[in-house]
This record gives structure tokens, C-alpha cells and sequence, in this order.
């Protein structure tokens, strides 16, 4: 047997309940038919809930409807370029769907971008027109003088009740709430070519580089959501669809947030959407009071609710952006009864490729036994492992980079067509894993992130994990620096934050020797720095590039003194 044969195939159930083996063909559809079903379908539903406020999914086509005529009334045509650059906030979502009516496509932006970040991607984008809120309009300006941008649309702290801007918008500047006012809603009717045509060109790799353009076509968008949650809630989905809600926390410009948006929408659920991925106290209190059946997130946020309070409930805990410490996982299941499932992706399969049926099937009482790990591929993808020298695949049970491929799989990197594409539409995502005898795989470590001791490897995510055992750690990162005295090589050093009730109490030798118990001495970290927090990226994963610059830099200092 080898990967070809898709021996997680014979892990594809929840419990008694056997899932499809494929669910192609997959629709060749505008991605935006996905919001149409749902509005035709449940229109007096709730949509979206946002501090309070209520939007009904006839209340949401409408709008979306009347912004696409609006933006193609301001000469968005189609395969445009728009910025989407807003925080969470129902404007984002209005936007977003009608930029996809209109024919343009999606430029997801995060709002903590740098003042060059923020150029390059409106730049390299060659965007026509951004949308922003009244607080960053005056960052928004200054990309006239630096890009081809030619128009702005920019919305109030409250444009999704009607409210208009409190000063006339300058020229080339446009009120939202104006374009919502004095439109109809009636969108252009565009003829999309699903397979070939772009929805989305999300930038990725800003943390450890110069990003680049992941294109992701109207058909990769909709596969990303038919092969996911319709897929593996089958046996669910009477008393979900229409019924109950999902919180949403994650940025909605990161893939991970717009993907659980859609996916939201596409169930015909209510959208719980909170401003802020770090209020943890808003977060506890969302659940507590709607008790959604999914709350998604990041091992910080789940590690932050579990000491905040985070009781059992009927909620199912679902975590991706970053590999789960099983310590963690095993340390919110003790606080709070309750399992998280984990997933795995990237902006270039459209989110997610792995999905853990176990840990689901746990929640649901349909098993007893949880795998842990990413868990197995979602149909009709293939995986590979190959070895990170000769490109072979490599025997089941041994670490390889996955390589994948599969009908949610980017068209390339902008501008170019099937770049950053092996023969094949095969992609290699950067991350070394190993699949068990089940099927499930488990990631072992980012390739940029392993280490280098004398021509020994050292996976930081096993540093990870021994460290997380320690019961005095809140938070830990391991990581590669250059070794002084051996060139071409590095040590390990770890930075770690220490939970309250330990902070003055711990030492680094402490630490180290706890290391030596569980690790060939090599990945033995040789410095441990303590750290009242860890640096995050803006979708809370901790920040390792971060930490391993700031390091290096601190060595460039002590050799010039």
C-alpha cells in the first residue's frame, strides 16, 4: 500500500456513522450562489449578531445586492482588484460578498499591517479601489501617492445601521453608507467562469517574509466548504442548518475567519462575530449566553478560556492556525470537560486539508478512543510525504513534508498560473508531518522552524510539547539560533512565559533538567529565556520569527561590544 491508495480512507466515520469517501463533483458555481441559497431558504433567520445588533439573511443579500450595484456603478468590472481593509465588523462580510457580485476580486488586508505591508499588498494587488473604516482612512490616503489605487470607500464606526460619515469624505472618497442609501438592489449580473476565474487573492508569509499573492478561484473557494463541515456533520445536519450558531472570533481577513464566515453562511446558521480575537472575557461570555455549537480558534485563545472559566457546555472547541500542545489540549479537557478537535491548513489549500474526525466523535459520544493530531485529509485531496533531500516518498510511520493536492488547491502565486505548483497541481506546504496506522497525520514541525545541531534535526514542536508537560508553563517557543562556536550549526533556545502561581519560583537549570528527561540531549534548549508574554501574530499564534530575530539581533549587539 502506498499514499496513492488513501489509506485514511478507512478512517472516515464518526463512530457508526460511515462519511462519503468523495463528495466531487463539486459545484462550478460564483461562490456567491452560497449566500443566495441561504437567504432564499431562511430568509427571516439571523445572520449575523454583533454587539447586539441583528442582521437577517433577506437583510444581508439586500445589502450585499445593493453594494455590488454600487461598486460596479463606480467601475469595478470584473477580475478588478478590491482591498477589503477592516476589522470584524458586519461591513467586512456586506463587502466582501458584494466585491464577489460585482465580478472584483477580494483582497483580504489586515488592519495591523505596516504603513509598507499595507502598500505592497494594495501594490502588488494592483487594486482599483479599498474599503476601510473612518479610523484608518488617513493611511488609506496616503496610498494614493503610492499605488495606482484609484478610489476608497470608507465606512463609519456604525455604516451598517445607515450611519453616515460626520465630515463630507474627500475627493476620490466614498461614503458607504451614502453607496447603500442611494442604490438599488439589483446586482450586475456576471457571467463567472468558476474554475478559472479569481475570488480571492490573500496574501500570506508576512511573518517570516515578503508576502506573496495566493490566488484562489471561485471553484476553490467552494470546494474549501463542500469538503468540510457539510461533509463530516452529515449525520448532523437536521439540527444544525438554520438552527444554531457559530462564533467567530478569528480576523475575518485571515483564511482561517473568512473560511468559518462562509462556511457559516453556507449552513444557514448564526454568525456570533466579535470585534476582537484577544477579548478572551467577551469570547467566555458569547458562549456562556448563545452556547454555539462550533467555537473555533488558536491554542492561545482556547488556553486563555480555560483559565478564564470556560466550563462544559454543548459547544464543540475547534482549533487550528498553529500545531495543539497535546498538554494543552489534555489541560482544557481537565478544566473543562470538554475535547478540542484540531484541523490543519494554509491560504493556499483555502484553509483547510485535515480535519480530526476522533476528537469530534468524542464530543458526540460516537467513539470512545480520540487519535490525536491533525487527523486524516478531507475528500477527494491526496497527501504525500517525501523526503525533505530526494523528494521521494517516504515509508508510512516516518517524518516527510506533506505535500498535497486536491480541488481546493490555489491556482498559484499572482500573478502567474500554476507557480508554486508541481507537475500535477501537487503543493508543498512546508511542514514535515508523520501519517500513523489509522490514517491520521501529526504534524512534527514547520521546515523553516527545525533546527540544525550539528547536522542532528531537532523538531521545535517536540521541544514544544516536553516543555508544555512542565506544570509551571503557560506558554512556550522553541527555536533555531546560530551556533557561535560552530559555524553552519545552531542551538536551541526556548522562551517561555510561566503561569502566575510560578513566576520567581522556576529557574532555567530547573528546566533544563526537565528537558534532559524527555529529549535527546542535543534538543536540549542551551538558552531559556523567561518572558512575562510571548509576541503574537495578529491571528494569536505565537510569533517564533519573532523571538528568533530579536535573539539574533541581541547576538549581533554582545559580538560588536
Amino acid at each position: 500500500m502506498n499514499y496513492g491508495d488513501r489509506p485514511w480512507l478507512k478512517s472516515y466515520s464518526l463512530g457508526p456513522y460511515k462519511l462519503e469517501h468523495s463528495v466531487a463533483p463539486y459545484p462550478q458555481k460564483p461562490l456567491f450562489d452560497i449566500l443566495d441559497r441561504s437567504a432564499q431558504k431562511f430568509p427571516n433567520h439571523t445572520a449575523i449578531l454583533y454587539q447586539g445588533n441583528e442582521v437577517k439573511y433577506h437583510q444581508l443579500k439586500s445589502k450585499v445586492d445593493t453594494l455590488a450595484n454600487a461598486l460596479s456603478q463606480l467601475g469595478i468590472m470584473k477580475g478588478d482588484r478590491v482591498s477589503l481593509y477592516l476589522p470584524n465588523c458586519p461591513e467586512y462580510i456586506f463587502s466582501y460578498w458584494a466585491i464577489l457580485k460585482a465580478g472584483g476580486v477580494v483582497v483580504p488586508i489586515s488592519i495591523l499591517r505596516t504603513d509598507d505591508g499595507l502598500i505592497h499588498e494594495v501594490s502588488s494587488s494592483e487594486s482599483k479601489l479599498l474599503i476601510c473604516r473612518e479610523e484608518h482612512l488617513e493611511r488609506a490616503l496616503a496610498l494614493f501617492k503610492h499605488t495606482n489605487l484609484e478610489m476608497i470607500v470608507v465606512t463609519s464606526m456604525a455604516g451598517f445601521r445607515g450611519e453616515k460619515l460626520r465630515l463630507a469624505p474627500p475627493e476620490r472618497v466614498h461614503d458607504f453608507a451614502t453607496l447603500l442609501a442611494t442604490h438599488d438592489s439589483l446586482p450586475p449580473q456576471m457571467d463567472i467562469d468558476a474554475a478559472h476565474d479569481l475570488g480571492v487573492l490573500a496574501f500570506t508569509g508576512g511573518a517570516t517574509g515578503v508576502p506573496r499573492g495566493v490566488m484562489l478561484s471561485h471553484a476553490n473557494c467552494y470546494a474549501s466548504i463542500v469538503q468540510t463541515m457539510p461533509w463530516y456533520l452529515k449525520p448532523l445536519l437536521g439540527g444544525i442548518m438554520g438552527k444554531t450558531s457559530i462564533l467567530l472570533s478569528i480576523p475575518l481577513f485571515h483564511i482561517y475567519g473568512n473560511f468559518i464566515q462562509i462556511s457559516a453562511i453556507n449552513l444557514g446558521v448564526r454568525l456570533l462575530l466579535l470585534p476582537d480575537a484577544r477579548d478572551i472575557d467577551a469570547i467566555l461570555s458569547m458562549i456562556l449566553e448563545h452556547r454555539p455549537f462550533l467555537v473555533p480558534g488558536v491554542p492561545t485563545q482556547f488556553m486563555r478560556l480555560a483559565d478564564a472559566g470556560l466550563k462544559r457546555s454543548n459547544s464543540m472547541l475547534f482549533s487550528g492556525g498553529a500545531p495543539l500542545p497535546d498538554e494543552v489540549a489534555h489541560e482544557i479537557k481537565q478544566k473543562t470537560g470538554m475535547h478540542v478537535s484540531e484541523g490543519y491548513g494554509l491560504t493556499e489549500s483555502t484553509s483547510i486539508a485535515h480535519m480530526n474526525l476522533s476528537a469530534f466523535s468524542r464530543i458526540t459520544g460516537f467513539m470512545s478512543k480520540e487519535i490525536p493530531g491533525i487527523g486524516v485529509p478531507v475528500p477527494d485531496i491526496d497527501c504525500r510525504l517525501v523526503d525533505l533531500v530526494t523528494g521521494e516518498d517516504v515509508p508510512f510511520g516516518s517524518p516527510g513534508e506533506l505535500v498535497i493536492r486536491g480541488p481546493q488547491v490555489m491556482v498559484g502565486y499572482w500573478p502567474d498560473p500554476g507557480s508554486g505548483l508541481e507537475e500535477g497541481g501537487w503543493l508543498h506546504t512546508g511542514d514535515v508531518a508523520v501519517m500513523d496506522e489509522t490514517g491520521y497525520f501529526h504534524i512534527v514541525d514547520r521546515i523553516k522552524d527545525m533546527v540544525n545541531v550539528s547536522g542532528l534535526k531537532v523538531y521545535t514542536t517536540e521541544v514544544d510539547e516536553v516543555l508544555f508537560k512542565h506544570p509551571a508553563i503557560e506558554v512556550a517557543a522553541a527555536f533555531g539560533i546560530p551556533d557561535v562556536n560552530i559555524p553552519g550549526s545552531e542551538r536551541v533556545m526556548a522562551v517561555v512565559a510561566l503561569k502566575d502561581a510560578y513566576r520567581g519560583s522556576v529557574t532555567e537549570g530547573e528546566l533544563r533538567d526537565f528537558c534532559r528527561q524527555h529529549l535527546p540531549p542535543y534538543a536540549v534548549p542551551k538558552i531559556i529565556e523567561f518572558r512575562d508574554e510571548l509576541p503574537l501574530t495578529v491571528t494569536e499564534k505565537v510569533f517564533k520569527n519573532a523571538l528568533r530575530e530579536q535573539a539574533i539581533a541581541r547576538m549581533k549587539i554582545q559580538k560588536e561590544v
